[in-house]
């Protein structure tokens, strides 16, 4: 499996630098030998079963990284890039293309970014969110992430209709540090309509995103012309979460790569939209997210 690891790393171009921390992370798991044989369980268990309890599995991972003097985010990640050897066959099985289990399996890296970037750890403070790939039931198609939900309301436009508990198809954003722009996301939204097409019930074909860049609110400082702000206006929002009081700035992490200090003044402002928004938070400015919905 360390040849596998270090191969895939290749492959997925992970940062040169990321390398020997995962490896040293992984060569002390193994050198453990109870530990070995527990993080070998993980992976059999994984391969009984796609569908396997994977908070008990990440909880276990935590466990192995406390006994073996690794950070638990280390582990969690390096779990989940042992199950994509797995998946690969799966993804065969099913008669999935390896390109989209590439692009798929690319999430490992974009949260490895974002864990160095967030917590100053080559790993993933977010594992949990993993389990969608490694099931199969999400997939990146092109810029985007799709996967089948439930539909949380009634709609109705231009004739179609959508009821509560309709399929649809509901699309997540990976940060992979290149534009939302106009182009990549009408290619992967093509993908996913000819992806889904026969997955949804006879449900009308419609797409959903919850998220904070299509928060109302941001209206008030997303410029016009910018690719966020076009990508929220393929969405008719429907509902809007405002964050809680005791958990301000849920989502502001994914903009200022730091976790709330209790100051606004700690966020960075090293670009304009970061400036904008530390602005618009110092001037007691809402956050939070909001649900949309289109018609394909």
């Amino acid at each position: 499996m360390r040849e596998y690891l270090l191969n895939l790393m290749d492959i997925l171009n992970y940062p040169d630098e990321s390398k020997p921390s995962l490896i040293s992370a992984y060569d002390k798991i193994v050198a453990n030998e109870a530990c070995a044989k527990q993080f070998d369980e993980l992976i059999k268990i994984y391969e009984a079963d796609c569908n396997c309890n994977y908070d008990a599995i990440l909880k276990q991972c935590a466990e192995i990284a406390k006994e073996v003097g690794v950070h638990e985010y280390e582990a969690q990640l390096l779990i989940f890039m042992c199950f994509t050897k797995h998946l690969k066959e799966l993804y065969k099985e099913q008669g999935l293309s390896e390109k989209i289990w590439l692009n798929s399996i690319l999430d490992l890296k974009y949260k490895l970014l974002e864990c160095k970037a967030v917590k100053g750890i080559w790993g993933s403070f977010v594992a949990w969110w993993f389990p969608g790939f490694f099931n199969v039931t999400r997939f990146a198609l092109g810029r985007l992430q799709f996967e089948i939900s439930e539909f949380g309301y009634d709609y109705e436009k231009d004739g179609k209709k959508l009821k509560k508990g309709d399929k649809v198809i509901n699309i997540h954003i990976p940060r992979t540090l290149t534009p939302l722009d106009k182009e990549s996301c009408e290619d992967a939204l093509e993908q996913a309509k000819e992806f889904f097409k026969d997955k949804l019930d006879g449900a009308p074909m419609a797409f959903i995103c919850c998220s904070w860049l299509l928060y109302p609110e941001n209206d008030k400082i997303f410029n016009p012309k910018s690719n966020t702000y076009r990508y929220k206006s393929y969405f008719d929002i429907i509902a809007q979460f405002d964050d809680k009081p005791e958990n301000p700035y849920s989502d502001m992490w994914r903009l200022f790569d730091m976790d709330y200090t209790g100051n606004v003044d700690d966020y960075p402002e090293d670009s304009s939209l970061r400036r904008a928004f530390k602005q618009y938070l110092k001037n007691g400015g809402k956050t939070g997210e909001g649900y949309g919905v289109f018609f394909a």
